[in-house]
């Protein structure tokens, strides 16, 4: 496992482990980093507790999966992709252990209550299949939805021309198949009432001013993606809770 006493070494260039911390501090990213820490301590103790392990065997199928997906077959080859990431083979398989017991655990405590908390939330699965345009100004914004309007111009190739992002000029704004819960509220109220080829916005996102196609509309349904989906979002508030819990409790 890679400890980080001396510097990190990326490419023959040093970083201190103390100026990857400031960077996660000057960027906002370090509360995010230390709370998945902590969740991973979550999920150690509880699977303790419940008497859950993964086994060599385990790790090394799931290892032997994602070598398949990510096309690496030489043990040259996945060194080289392993030193690329800046990590070890200690490091990869420790990672690859944490996420099978994660799932392991989330399966154990919530697997029971999936169709349930799909029922009683169905019109948050919901999906649409959504083209996005993000523009840097409000201006330009309006500008790109008056020529899609007047048919100057169509969606998909706005998008291609103007998107700030360059996956999604390439895909011609593709942004993929979202459910209700991952929209903002006022969003995913609009979205779900319009129809089908309609354009939102502009409205003012993280990333910038952001026009949305729909092309498509999709209802719920519990298929083995969405079940999953709906367990990991389970498993997630729970953590977020546990954590909740043992922040305040630490505090008395």
């Amino acid at each position: 496992m890679t400890l980080i006493h001396n510097p990190l070494d990326f490419s023959g260039i040093p970083i201190e482990a103390n100026e990857i911390v400031s960077f996660l501090k000057q960027n906002f990213q370090i509360k995010e980093i230390c709370q998945k820490i902590l969740y991973q301590r979550i999920i150690e103790t509880t699977a303790h507790e419940k008497g859950l392990i993964v086994t060599k065997a385990e790790i090394q199928a799931e290892e032997a999966r994602l070598y398949r997906e990510i096309r690496l077959e030489k043990n040259s080859d996945i060194c080289i992709w392993l030193a690329n990431q800046i990590i070890d083979l200690e490091d990869w398989e420790t990672g690859i252990r944490n996420r099978l017991l994660a799932q392991k655990l989330a399966n154990h405590l919530f697997a029971l209550g999936v169709e349930m908390f799909f029922n009683l939330n169905a019109s948050d699965f919901d999906q649409a299949l959504i083209y996005k345009l993000v523009v840097p100004s409000a201006g330009l914004a309006k500008e790109v939805l008056y020529q899609i309007e007047a048919n100057q111009i169509s969606f998909y190739e706005a998008a291609h021309l103007y998107d700030i992002d360059e996956r999604r000029r390439h895909q011609f704004g593709y942004e993929g198949k979202i459910y209700r819960w991952n929209l903002e509220s006022t969003i995913a109220t609009a979205i779900f009432s319009g129809r089908a080829g309609q354009v939102f916005g502009p409205h003012l996102a993280k990333e910038g001013h952001t026009l949305v196609m729909v092309e498509e509309f999709i209802p719920a349904e519990l298929n083995a993606q969405s079940y999953q989906d709906v367990l990991n979002q389970i498993f997630q508030q729970w953590l977020a809770m546990e954590l909740n819990y043992l922040l305040h409790s630490d505090k008395k």
